[in-house]
């Protein structure tokens, strides 16, 4: 077992607030030093399994402990954790050492002390330039930073964050995400990342928690949950845009699709109906394969998105060039059978084949 600080476990996290369950069980081992993501759409409680970590919720069933020490009931205070929210939470008519040095202050350091670690957090962050200035005076990227600088300055146990690229402009979400992720290397503590956003999540996380309606659908590498979605309700939320899911059949090795036959290369252990899975990026177009009609094509610069119209569903095709389609065309689509995802219609899951 690692001898790093750090390490976290949530056992059987229930939280309802009046007749809404947000939580409804949740278990969840995060490793220290780990960079872990909390994914998933508006509502499905990744927000508020960070507050119940934070100590900002108090549950009401389950267990939380760090590093083997129960805090369930700790105040924040009490947990030595920092979090930057998505709105900064900056003292406006503070300066930004003022800011920085405020969890510092409360935390009774000896006032000689405090300008020092200011400058050093302040300096990781990249605005120890700026400590005069106040909030008002700052760019959206630059509060941001001070706001790290504030939470990264205690040196705490956990570092949490609740969507703090959310109020970036595109082009500052990509720039900080890398310097975010250095950050965390640098400063060699466990942090909890809460996102809507699956790019920030695949490129950032070690390891990631899929939240779905108040429990915890997947957890794994990014490259698991992408490669390996456990479930229909996984498949259909991982990927942008998402896995394309069609009725088929199975039988043997050959898995169809109306009349569209694809030899797989090993037998599953399923015969009968079936979902299958492919994303846009393993399906071509071919002489032969799954009839399709363009329904609307979209131009990315660098490629392009493709939507078919296969009887009631619409499927999805990513080319790596862009080229010109008529109205309504009719192709025919091939899927990669290596890359074929199969799924049980009647409980959803995952067929290993």
């Amino acid at each position: 077992m690692s001898s790093k600080k750090g390490r976290v476990s949530l056992r059987g996290i229930r939280k309802v607030f009046g007749d809404f369950e947000a939580l409804k069980g949740i278990d969840l081992e995060i490793e220290p030093v780990e960079f872990f993501a909390l994914l998933g759409p508006s509502g499905s409680g990744k927000s508020t399994t960070l507050r119940v970590i934070a100590g900002l919720e108090t549950p009401d069933a389950g267990t939380m402990t760090v590093d083997g020490k129960d805090v369930t009931y700790a105040q924040p205070g009490e947990r030595d954790v920092a979090m930057v929210f998505q709105n900064y939470a900056l003292y406006p008519h503070m300066t930004l050492e003022a800011n920085i040095g405020f969890p510092l202050k409360m935390d009774g350091v000896p006032k000689h002390e405090i300008p020092a670690m200011v400058r050093e957090a302040a300096a990781k962050v990249t605005i120890d330039h700026l400590l005069h200035r106040r909030p008002g005076q700052l760019s959206g990227g630059q509060q941001q930073r001070c706001a790290l600088a504030r939470a990264i300055v205690r040196q705490p146990k956990l570092f949490l964050l609740d969507e703090p690229l959310s109020n970036l402009d595109a082009q500052l979400r990509l720039e900080t995400r890398v310097e975010l992720k250095k950050l965390q290397r640098d400063l060699d503590v466990t942090t909890i990342y809460v996102t809507h956003d699956q790019e920030e999540a695949m490129t950032l996380a070690d390891r990631m928690a899929v939240f779905l309606d108040g429990t915890i659908a997947q957890i794994g590498t990014p490259e698991d949950v992408f490669n390996r979605p456990t479930n229909i309700a996984v498949a259909a939320f991982i990927g942008s845009p998402p896995m394309n899911l069609i009725d088929g059949h199975v039988e043997g090795k050959t898995v169809s699709v109306g009349d569209y036959h694809i030899k797989l290369a090993k037998q599953p252990g399923h015969a009968g109906k079936v979902v299958v899975g492919v994303r846009p990026s393993h399906i071509s177009l071919s002489g032969k394969g799954l009839p399709a009609n363009l329904y609307l094509s979209e131009n990315l610069g660098e490629g392009m998105l493709l939507n078919f119209n296969v009887g009631d569903n619409l499927i999805k095709v990513r080319l790596p060039e862009v080229r010109r389609f008529a109205d309504n065309e009719s192709v025919n689509l091939a899927f990669e059978p290596g890359h074929i995802h199969l799924f049980d219609p009647e409980s959803g899951n995952r067929i290993e084949f």
